[in-house]
């Protein structure tokens, strides 16, 4: 096999450094905190975008293309994490890399496992799932989406969601769904 070299200088584009790793876009604004922790972890740090695609999953994100797959650091203080939904084609993959995080899956969220420190679980396009930070200090996810494109129409939420989001604010649901959210994963 011919191997590629790479300098230093080109390697550059393909490190990501934490520190300089920025919130997506999509979570800043107007909306109030208590409806974006329904849909969002309370930060989300892309890490792994898809390469010649832009989605507001993978809008910052500083590598962009590693065969498909992107990775996010999802940053969530104690008892936060966001409700259940569904992807239609990938999956995505869950890393305990800081704390404690409990995950749900089905429509109603009635199994749940608890995961520490460099455990992991990975959930197939069409299962409901949601994850909550159960530890006493920041926790970090590290989540891995693979098998299509990781945008706004592969993500579902469930209708409590949307309950959610309502009883922040009446009519706030139309401000995500302004932006491709939609909320009928189990329906």
């Amino acid at each position: 096999m011919k191997t590629i070299r790479m300098s230093a200088q080109a390697m550059q584009s393909r490190i990501a450094r934490y520190r300089e790793l920025k919130p997506l876009p999509i979570q800043q604004g107007d909306i109030p905190l208590a409806a974006r922790d329904v849909v969002y972890s309370r930060k989300l740090l892309s890490v792994i975008g898809l390469d010649g695609a832009q989605t507001p999953i993978n809008a910052e994100a500083p590598i962009r293309g590693a065969a498909g797959m992107t990775m996010t650091l999802a940053v969530c203080p104690p008892g936060q994490g966001p409700g259940l939904h569904a992807h239609r084609q990938t999956y995505e993959t869950f890393t305990v890399l800081k704390g404690r995080f409990e995950v749900t899956w089905n429509d109603d969220g009635s199994e749940r496992a608890v995961l520490d420190l460099f455990d992991t679980v990975s959930f197939p396009p069409g299962v409901c799932r949601a994850f909550r930070n159960i530890g006493d200090e920041e926790g970090i996810l590290q989540v891995i989406i693979t098998g299509g494109v990781h945008d706004m129409n592969d993500i579902d939420f469930a209708e409590d969601a949307k309950r959610r989001i309502e009883a922040v604010r009446q009519g706030l649901a139309h401000e995500f769904e302004k932006v491709g959210f939609s909320f009928t994963a189990g329906k």
